[in-house]
């Protein structure tokens, strides 16, 4: 990946632009931590871009980023700028290009997300990053209550960072986040949950829980930390321990989760019916929640009699033949229950067993 980047600054090179690998990739390359993101600033504007790679896409016109596939790898590229002043907390209302690698490195908002690589490979560090990532701690580029009251999401962004890379939070910064805590109200619930999922996706992930709910930024993400969260092997775990919002936009597939892993800690143990009802991982990520050993969840699931309804040894037709049923709908109501006499072993999943009791239950009392 690395070697692919840098056939692209070469091109740039050829084509008689400055361009530099920028932020992340290089912060991530210095530590020894694999990174995928790759990005590129350069003094070609987005326009001298799309002349040099036909393929180059322009999403955002006006605001000086290109989207471009190289070799099957994404790279998004953005020309050097200035910021100048922003809207809702969170956007400049304009930039302006610049010729200047400098300028556009003081735009960025912590030192260690300045470093760059140019096409040899060679590291350069104009402000000091290095020192900042050996010392582990985040900087902001410049004054940092400014940066952080110009764009409220560089709070979530710093708790994330000192999250994932075990940084401290320097004191300048924890100061200005406190003051600004309140602009976390300007960003939308997309934003909040893409970077909180990040930090909770995190092995360290209760370093950044604690940071959120020392410097009470759960009240303006709105969320509940005033309980010890338990982390858990899956964010959706964390998120159904902490009361989100309803804005939130989770999908519908993880408000299944949510609402599954809540029905499971209602009682504060996990019963065999849930773990037929639920499955295993659901079960799962609740056993991490309510302290349980996961093999404990593991082997009772491998042992449930019928795992779904097309077990039973006796199906739908069947039933409705045996009681000559004419309302068909009741069938589903005689299979839950046997679903859960088969469960709590109180009869066997033997079909002649079944069929007694069907009859025994049902052929006088038609529900």
């Amino acid at each position: 990946m690395k070697e692919k980047a840098l056939e692209l600054l070469k091109i740039f090179s050829e084509n008689g632009y400055e361009a530099y690998l920028v932020g992340g990739f290089v912060r991530d390359y210095v530590l020894g931590k694999k990174s995928f993101d790759i990005d590129i600033c350069t003094n070609a504007t987005p326009r001298q871009v799309q002349e040099i790679f036909k393929g180059a896409k322009l999403p955002f016109e006006g605001y000086g980023s290109v989207h471009l596939s190289y070799k099957n790898i994404n790279f998004e590229i953005t020309t050097y700028r200035m910021d100048l002043e922003y809207k809702d907390k969170r956007k400049p209302s304009k930039i302006v290009y610049t010729n200047s690698l400098i300028i556009d490195l003081k735009r960025r908002d912590f030192t260690m997300n300045t470093l760059c690589m140019d096409k040899d490979g060679n590291v350069i560090d104009k402000l000091d990053a290095i020192d900042d990532i050996k010392n582990g701690i985040i900087k902001t580029v410049g004054n940092a209550y400014k940066k952080i009251s110009d764009d409220a999401f560089r709070i979530l962004r710093a708790i994330r960072f000192a999250t994932e890379l075990d940084f401290k939070i320097s004191d300048d910064l924890k100061d200005a986040i406190l003051q600004n805590r309140e602009s976390l109200n300007s960003l939308s619930f997309y934003r909040k949950k893409q970077e909180l999922n990040k930090i909770f996706s995190s092995p360290n992930a209760l370093l950044g829980i604690n940071l959120l709910r020392n410097y009470g930024l759960d009240e303006y993400l709105d969320i509940d930390l005033s309980k010890d969260v338990v982390k858990t092997n899956d964010p959706i775990g964390i998120w159904a321990q902490i009361n989100p919002s309803d804005n939130y936009p989770f999908t519908s597939n993880e408000k299944d989760y949510l609402k599954a892993i809540l029905e499971v800690l209602k009682d504060e143990r996990i019963n065999d019916m849930e773990l037929y009802k639920y499955g295993n991982y659901v079960c799962y990520i609740a056993s991490q929640i309510l302290k349980i050993e996961k093999i404990n969840i593991y082997e009772r699931y491998d042992m449930l009699p019928i795992k779904k309804i097309s077990d039973i040894n006796i199906n739908g037709k069947e039933i409705i033949d045996i009681l000559s049923l004419k309302d068909k709908s009741k069938v589903k109501i005689i299979q839950n229950d046997i679903v859960k006499k088969i469960i709590n072993k109180e009869i066997n999943n033997d079909k002649e067993e079944l069929k007694k009791y069907i009859i025994d239950t049902y052929s006088n009392n038609m529900l």
